[in-house]
């Protein structure tokens, strides 16, 4: 069925739209930056770098897009609120788009798999392209029956320009820059490496059918997303981290907000997930023992040796009888 030609050309102004806001906030933060930066400023880009990061990593990722803990409504809106305000669309578009990744992922239907079309679309293309502007709800439907949601998923642009018009309040053009531009800028590009490097960048624990990867770096500047092929093996986990050593700031924040029941039955891999994983770590670490021992005990032998033959030579040497 082909679209209508008016849905064409809405698709087509939507494109070009999309592409001259995503240019001009690079080039503006870039230029803006001649204004200078106060403590101000500087405190506003990187709390709102964080606080955003948090909203689209346990907002809209965890919860909108794999459900992977529970909250309530209010919390929820406050969650698609601060996703809203990165500036990466709707949390419905965005759980909607997630859910189809996951279910074709690396293959030719995958949005935005670098195996199949390279760094680049797979990094910025298919955000901005007019090919993937549309909400299909049905891919969403437990989401979609708020009416909230549908409201922020409509209008995603509020939130960002309420928050543009704060950082002016609080700093005027500067903090508009860096509050809103740089940290924006930052935040896009930051979340948008799991896309591009984190199929191509890093270990792989679980052998699932895509070319996802766990990488310490990526998962550092995304609070815990880099922890990807974790992810992909068990995605409906509010925990992607699954070792104590992987560190997963969303997941902390996540469990303390669990301690004063802002949310509640987080989601945590099975043991049948983790065991096989434990069972390794246990036999490298008795491997590793055993050998240490064996080392340990052949040092020993050998001073107790070398300290019997030292005694052996320092004792005074009686003639024998002629």
């Amino acid at each position: 069925m082909h679209a209508p030609p008016g849905a064409a050309r809405r698709h087509s102004l939507l494109g070009v739209v999309s592409l001259v806001l995503f240019v001009g906030i690079h080039l503006g933060s870039l230029a803006g930056i001649a204004l200078g930066v106060s403590w101000r400023s500087a405190l506003l880009a990187v709390g709102l770098y964080w606080l955003r990061m948090f909203g689209i990593t346990a907002g809209y990722h965890r919860y909108f897009a794999h459900r992977a803990f529970k909250t309530s409504r209010a919390f929820q809106l406050a969650l698609a609120v601060i996703g809203a305000s990165s500036l990466q669309k709707g949390p419905l578009w965005w759980a909607s788009l997630h859910r189809v990744h996951h279910r074709w992922s690396d293959t030719a239907r995958d949005l935005h798999s670098p195996k199949q079309r390279g760094f680049w679309y797979s990094h910025v293309g298919w955000f901005l392209s007019p090919e993937h502007d549309a909400t299909d709800l049905s891919l969403v439907p437990d989401l979609a029956r708020y009416p909230e949601l549908l409201w922020v998923n409509r209008y995603h642009w509020v939130p960002a320009l309420a928050l543009a018009l704060l950082c002016y309040a609080v700093d005027g053009a500067r903090g508009v820059v860096w509050g809103m531009g740089v940290s924006t800028v930052v935040l896009w590009h930051g979340t948008f490496t799991i896309n591009s490097l984190a199929h191509v960048w890093g270990s792989r624990r679980y052998e699932t059918a895509d070319t996802s990867r766990n990488n310490l770096v990526l998962a550092l500047i995304t609070m815990g997303e880099g922890w990807h092929n974790n992810h992909h093996h068990y995605m409906n986990s509010a925990r992607q981290g699954f070792f104590w050593w992987e560190v997963d700031a969303s997941y902390y924040l996540l469990r303390a907000l669990s301690w004063v029941r802002v949310v509640r039955e987080l989601r945590a891999p099975p043991a049948h997930v983790l065991q096989p994983r434990l069972a390794r770590a246990a036999e490298f670490a008795g491997a590793t023992f055993a050998g240490a021992k064996a080392a340990a005990e052949a040092t020993l032998t050998g001073a107790r040796e070398a300290v019997e033959q030292a005694v052996e030579d320092a004792a005074p040497k009686v003639p024998s009888p002629t």
